[in-house]
């Protein structure tokens, strides 16, 4: 099984389980990845997304012994049909995606970290853009996260030299949230998806979706946005039991609605 999903607590639980070959996806994988965000979307006891990956790596990108294949599928395909949905899935739910990255996390599994809202890496972890050693260019939103978390000058010169990134290095660039000693990531990120899907996921989720109109917006269109985002959040359920709890000094119970 390409990858091993579960809902438990409220938390829907992806990790990706091609761990012989450092979970390099092939089309199978790309589709059980597609099927199971889906569903993490569309099912209300699910209030946060966390992601991962079995063995000593995250993902080591593409399986390239698919793209050689007679009968594999081809790049536009690939881009296409694979990852392109991918990204816009996981940017795209409204409800918070934690990434635990165990090992390696290079081509398009280096982008997919990177398309989630909190990213911790293992200390042993690295990021590699490995496009430019084969001749490609970076996909999977690489071209548009990565100038945006660590610069544009940094950006194009991981890409184009394909340099290892180490998790130590990762963080004081900001492309991660947080370095965890690899004995702790799994417990620490999976306390993280847990207490966030405890939280108000309508509120998480016009959070993100704020965020997602901040990359293009200019400041008076992203102002437009936050108030219609909050007049929305106005009107839930959590936010009346958050200002309720808090006049009567006690802890909220959110519901996610």
């Amino acid at each position: 099984m390409s990858i091993d999903f579960r809902k438990e607590n409220g938390i829907g639980k992806i990790t990706f389980n091609r761990p012989e070959v450092l979970n390099s996806v092939n089309k199978e994988m790309a589709m059980a990845f597609q099927e199971a965000l889906k569903d993490c979307e569309k099912d209300p006891a699910v209030r946060s997304v966390f992601i991962t990956g079995a063995g000593r790596a995250f993902c080591a990108g593409q399986d390239l012994a698919e793209v050689i294949a007679a009968d594999g599928p081809t790049l536009n395909s690939i881009v296409k049909d694979h990852y392109n949905p991918v990204i816009s899935l996981i940017r795209n739910i409204e409800k918070p995606v934690v990434c635990a990255v165990n090992g390696v996390a290079a081509g398009a599994g280096a982008n997919i970290a990177l398309a989630c809202d909190i990213i911790f890496a293992g200390t042993s972890a690295s990021f590699i853009q490995a496009f430019s050693k084969i001749g490609l260019i970076p996909d999977s939103g690489g071209t548009f996260f990565l100038p945006r978390l660590v610069g544009f000058q940094r950006a194009t010169a991981l890409m184009m030299l394909g340099d290892k990134v180490k998790a130590e290095d990762a963080l004081s660039m900001g492309m991660i949230y947080k370095m965890v000693a690899d004995e702790n990531l799994m417990e620490e990120a999976l306390e993280c998806a847990s207490r966030l899907s405890q939280m108000p996921t309508k509120g998480l989720g016009y959070t993100k979706r704020a965020l997602n109109f901040s990359m293009f917006n200019n400041l008076d269109d992203q102002l437009d946005v936050e108030e219609d985002l909050q007049t929305r959040a106005g009107k839930t359920y959590d936010y009346k039991e958050g200002v309720n709890a808090f006049l009567q000094k006690r802890t909220p119970l959110f519901k996610g609605e």
